[in-house]
């Protein structure tokens, strides 16, 4: 049978491959009988007259997924089989949003003492409520602020809103849909108030960097409607489990353990999930901190230095950044741990994989107790003998995409962080009076041309 020709592929389609070609240039390699965006593909490739392909041909899509590796190694070796190699991995890309009902209540988190983001607030509550005939909620602060309360139109539609109180209620399983104006704290503070699952979140870009929140508020009638239609990618933002193990707590910990081993399905009351990264470090004390490393229970390494930063992919453009670790892509699962001022040369940041567990604790010889807060908040003190134990949680928060996961991304770090911006290089035909002229005054001449022009 002659191979199919290769073309050209969007996001949505595929072509097919012999085996062989495909291993050679390391494409993503599935069987010809499979689930390819939510329907089952066909068994006879387009153009073939129908006829079945033999077990030798492949699809080939586009994925963010790395490619499967093949599982033999040389005539002799391969991978052991194991149950725990059975596992579904959805592609990034193809994620996107479906509501299987339509979303009733939404959560409108705006941000605090900031005059500019009050009109923007009361036309999109008013939308809401008129237009979409939603159930808004609002935290209960919001109606304390003064110049709020001076607005004509928010006095109008005050009583319908209804309010929580942070600390003091749960929202859980009670709202179906989250919309952030603001800045980057507004999704933070979004994901510190569902400690479980996330309802999907909508960030429109009202504050100071805006490397989180994509979405421009000029046309938010637009861009809302399409989302509540079910018409919007998802990014899954990967979140940090991180549970606090006292001295005096580890009988309670073995029995936590033994009754629910994934640890994630009941949070325990000392557990909090954060989005960016949780920090340990030297607190007041003028001494340096000295943390032990666990991965897995194996020791890895002590930090001597201001302190250590564990942070997911999110994070990794936060305090990891600033502190010269590497940014990660949101959709790739790791965790980054990046030491703050270490007194080593040689101690860079380090990339490990997403389902790990590492263990943080005060080195036995340290002369300092350490400090560690979470998502800049919660802050408490780490004793000797205490540990904190980090893992990637199963509670990502789901960000709507303004357009895709790779496009909003790399906006993100042009606009907010001037990613790779200098001017650029001048082509050789701009320089070829130099090149041409053997004159040790030719910079000069050129200069002097350059002025006399202007």
């Amino acid at each position: 049978m002659p191979a199919p020709e290769e073309r050209n592929c969007s996001d949505q389609e595929e072509y097919f491959c012999t085996e062989k070609d495909a291993a050679a240039d390391g494409s993503h390699l599935l069987h010809a009988t499979g689930t390819v965006d939510g329907a089952t593909a066909s068994t006879s490739a387009p153009g073939l007259g129908g006829n079945n392909m033999t077990s030798s041909w492949w699809w080939r899509t586009r994925s963010l997924n790395a490619p499967s590796p093949v599982q033999q190694f040389g005539p002799c070796g391969r991978i052991m089989k194991n149950s725990a190699m059975v596992m579904q991995i959805q592609d990034p890309a193809s994620q996107r949003l479906t509501w299987y009902k339509p979303p009733l209540t939404v959560l409108v988190i705006k941000k605090v003492s900031d005059a500019s983001v009050l009109a923007p607030f009361v036309y999109l509550v008013d939308w809401l409520l008129q237009e979409k005939n939603m159930v808004v909620w609002v935290e209960s602060a919001v109606l304390e602020d003064a110049q709020l309360n001076e607005n004509v139109r928010f006095k109008a539609i005050r009583d319908k809103l209804v309010t929580f109180k942070d600390g003091r209620d749960d929202l859980t399983d009670r709202i179906d849909f989250i919309v952030c104006l603001g800045g980057d704290g507004t999704l933070l503070y979004a994901s510190l108030l569902f400690q479980q699952s996330v309802p999907p979140v909508m960030a429109f870009h009202l504050g100071s960097l805006g490397f989180l929140t994509p979405f421009r508020f000029d046309n938010f009638e637009e861009q809302l409607t399409s989302v509540l239609e079910g018409h919007a990618a998802l990014t899954l933002r990967s979140r940090l489990r991180c549970v606090m193990h006292r001295r005096g707590d580890r009988k309670h910990e073995a029995k936590t353990l033994e009754a629910d081993p994934d640890g994630d399905a009941r949070p325990a009351a000392n557990s909090i999930l954060v989005l960016n990264e949780v920090v340990i470090d030297r607190g007041p004390s003028p001494y340096l901190s000295n943390i032990d490393l666990f991965l897995d229970g194996k020791y890895i390494t002590s930090v001597q230095g201001d302190g250590l930063i564990v942070s997911t992919p999110t994070g990794s453009t936060a305090y990891a950044a600033a502190a010269g670790a590497s940014m990660i892509h949101p959709s790739v699962p790791a965790i980054m741990v990046t030491p703050i001022c270490p007194h080593s040369l040689s101690f860079r940041p380090i990339v490990v994989p997403a389902g790990v567990e590492l263990k943080i604790s005060v080195s036995p010889e340290s002369r300092n107790t350490s400090w560690v807060s979470f998502d800049g908040r919660n802050r408490q003190e780490l004793f000797h003998g205490d540990s904190l134990r980090v893992t990637t949680s199963i509670y990502p928060v789901p960000c709507i995409c303004a357009q895709d996961q790779i496009s909003d991304w790399f906006a993100s770090l042009a606009d907010g962080l001037h990613w790779n911006v200098r001017k650029r290089q001048k082509c050789l035909d701009e320089l070829s009076d130099l090149t041409a002229s053997g004159s040790e005054d030719t910079l000069d001449e050129i200069e002097n041309m350059k002025l006399y022009d202007v």
